[in-house]
């Protein structure tokens, strides 16, 4: 499932972050990649060793849990700190499936990989190329969204940042270990979440809605771990 969660962060929560952003020291992207990826990935990476680091990825990780679509996506049962990176000058992230375990840079615990998120922080019109491309048993999606807009996907999907050809491409990403492992099982049960909701807004807590509710938290009981 590929989903689309709107403002995230306000323009002018990202117009601070850009700023903040932008006076800080990015590394090379391949500090933090394997073996596998130096072929492929050519960006910058804010260092998470900069004192900037721990304020502003705590800052993306709030305005993410405090979204509602996030959290019927995703189903959190641990969130990395998010990341950020930056593409300019040709810069790209060729094909590839992310780590199955990432580590948390602030307890040192170990957490398996089970949603990506990208969030955005330029917007569309400020560069040209960079779309995140995310393939799936549908095919491939393209992905360039508004400053402060979210993009959700399970982190077994093959995906890309095509070359950034002009200007400026900045976003926050991050991993998700959620409460229910698998993918088909999270779409499952997010779409009948939004059913659900859809019906209580036309019909309230009727008999049925409450029973449908009801199923919801019983599938979720069942294959949460």
């Amino acid at each position: 499932m590929l989903l689309h969660v709107p403002e995230v962060l306000s323009k002018a929560e990202v117009a601070a972050i850009r700023a903040r952003l932008d006076q800080a020291g990015w590394v090379n992207g391949l500090q933090t990649s394997g073996a596998q990826a130096a072929g492929c990935k050519q960006n910058l990476q804010l260092s998470v060793d900069s004192p900037l680091f721990g304020e502003l990825s705590r800052q993306v990780a709030e305005a993410l849990q405090r979204h509602p679509l996030f959290l019927a996506a995703a189903l959190p049962k641990h969130v990395l700190p998010p990341m950020f990176n930056r593409y300019q000058d040709g810069g790209h992230y060729g094909n590839h499936i992310d780590n199955a375990i990432q580590t948390d840079r602030f307890t040192g615990r170990k957490i398996r990989t089970d949603v990506s998120t990208t969030v955005f922080l330029s917007e569309p019109e400020e560069y040209e190329g960079g779309e995140l491309i995310a393939e799936d048993s549908y095919g491939c999606h393209e992905v360039k969204l508004a400053a402060g807009d979210a993009i959700v996907y399970p982190s077994t999907s093959l995906h890309r940042v095509e070359p950034v050809t002009g200007g400026v491409r900045v976003a926050s990403f991050l991993w998700t270990q959620s409460l229910v492992r698998d993918a088909w099982r999270r779409a499952m049960l997010f779409d009948l979440d939004m059913t659900i909701l859809k019906l209580r807004s036309q019909l309230g807590d009727s008999a049925e809605v409450v029973a449908l509710t009801g199923h919801y938290h019983k599938l979720l009981q069942q294959w949460a771990e």
